[in-house]
């Protein structure tokens, strides 16, 4: 009777909803962004580029709302290298940072794209970088630029050249429904579709390494739990008791999925060494255990437990099996997901009946809430911790959304078409 609710409540947070693209839309940045100022990129070739590289920095870094990027229509000149660059104009136009470039032709169809980054303000070269490229991966470029960018003026690696992928579902007619797991950029930017089904697809997980996605289908009737090469698209069933199958989470290394069973009666966690193919216990409680997710060293799990009568986040020592609680502020706090640095908590967390993203501080044991919004769900951190992004409620619809770890930054990724669920975002590829 547990695992069938367990189901249920799962297929609960579905809407009506239809194919989604995602578009990036900045609700809240910092008090003060830094001006910067990207010009378009001179090119010398006679047919257009299927891409302005410009403009997807441009896009990027104001995206992170960390940037005010000026305008095109105010930009005085458009130089594209340090002769014609005249500072003057930038610093009368209000512009900290300018980032210029060129876009050439090179034998055989290839292209070469130069760009620099200046200081405007001290008259200085920050960066500067020539890169071969091609007419098929110039946004890949661009998000590239970004990163290298993003990191020189913020000390934080940049994340544009990642990826997310997310669950969608299009109702066929009455009580029938097309569900897709989608990958996209991190800016939402060319989906394609990895996997449809007629039956639901959930909690899809990253191997660190990029390469493969983990996650729950109930195409033959009942939870199961695939792996899915991305490169070849092949797939396989790597786990299928009777009973609940879910939340594959893998381990640092990559060789182990730790994932949620209840063959034996109830909801607990294990792991599966996929190379060896054997199963270990490693929760043992009456409670509900559920939700793993691995430390970054990959000694210890986190999952969330019921165990003390509410939903609270739990840490266990792989090597002696010691658990530790790790949440006590609140009466619901749930699947709990750590930075990369081990430092931070992010979690769903409970307040006067709405569910909210929050963040804590291992160290000080701070918790802060991050977002306002009342059906929050399935945060995801960024590879560089920076942004968690979440499903969340909009009006009768589901959206993603993103705040930053400080809250000082939120965003929504709108669909085109209805709703989008179950969230995660790439490792750095």
């Amino acid at each position: 009777m547990m695992q069938r609710s367990l189901v249920v409540l799962m297929l609960m947070l579905w809407t009506v909803i239809a194919r989604a693209e995602l578009t990036i839309e900045i609700t809240q940045g910092v008090d003060e962004p830094t001006p910067v100022a990207v010009v378009p990129f001179a090119w010398d070739g006679a047919q257009a580029l299927p891409e302005d590289v410009a403009q997807v920095v441009a896009d990027d870094l104001h995206r992170s709302g960390l940037f005010s990027v000026m305008p095109r229509e105010n930009m005085l000149s458009f130089p594209s290298d340090r002769n014609s660059l005249y500072f003057r104009d930038w610093r009368i136009s209000g512009s900290e940072y300018v980032v210029i470039g060129r876009i050439s032709t090179k034998e055989g169809g290839a292209l070469e794209v130069s760009y620099e980054l200046y200081d405007v303000l001290k008259e200085e070269r920050l960066l500067g970088e020539v890169i071969n490229a091609n007419f098929s991966n110039l946004r890949a470029v661009g998000h590239y630029i970004s990163d290298q960018v993003f990191e020189k003026l913020t000390g934080v690696r940049g994340a544009f050249s990642t990826r997310i992928v997310y669950v969608t579902a299009e109702l066929l007619r009455p009580q029938v429904y097309r569900y897709k797991l989608t990958l996209a950029d991190a800016d939402g930017h060319n989906p394609r579709t990895i996997l449809e089904s007629r039956e639901p697809i959930l909690s899809p997980a990253w191997s660190r390494d990029g390469s493969k996605l983990a996650y729950v289908s109930f195409e033959t009737g009942r939870p199961a739990i695939y792996v899915q090469y991305l490169a070849t698209g092949k797939r396989e069933k790597v786990q299928s008791f009777r009973g609940l199958n879910g939340a594959p989470s893998w381990s640092p290394d990559g060789n182990k999925l730790a994932l949620v069973l209840s063959k034996d009666g109830n909801p607990e966690v294990y792991v599966l060494d996929l190379q060896q193919r054997r199963l270990s216990r490693v929760t043992h409680h009456f409670g509900i255990d559920t939700e793993p997710s691995w430390s970054p060293d990959g000694q210890s799990l986190i999952f969330t437990s019921d165990r003390g009568g509410q939903p609270q986040i739990y840490s266990i020592y792989l090597p002696t099996r010691d658990v530790t609680r790790l949440t006590y502020e609140g009466k619901y706090n749930a699947r709990g997901r750590l930075t990369q640095d081990g430092r931070f908590l992010t979690m769903v967390h409970q307040v006067n009946g709405s569910f909210h993203i929050a963040v804590q501080d291992l160290r000080t044991g701070r918790l802060d809430l991050l977002t306002e919004t009342y059906m929050d769900e399935s945060p995801t951190i960024a590879p560089n911790g920076s942004i968690i992004l979440y499903a969340t409620q909009e009006g009768t619809r589901g959206v993603l959304a993103a705040v930053s770890l400080d809250g000082r930054v939120k965003f929504r990724l709108p669909s085109s078409e209805g709703d989008v669920r179950e969230p995660a975002w790439s490792p750095f590829l």
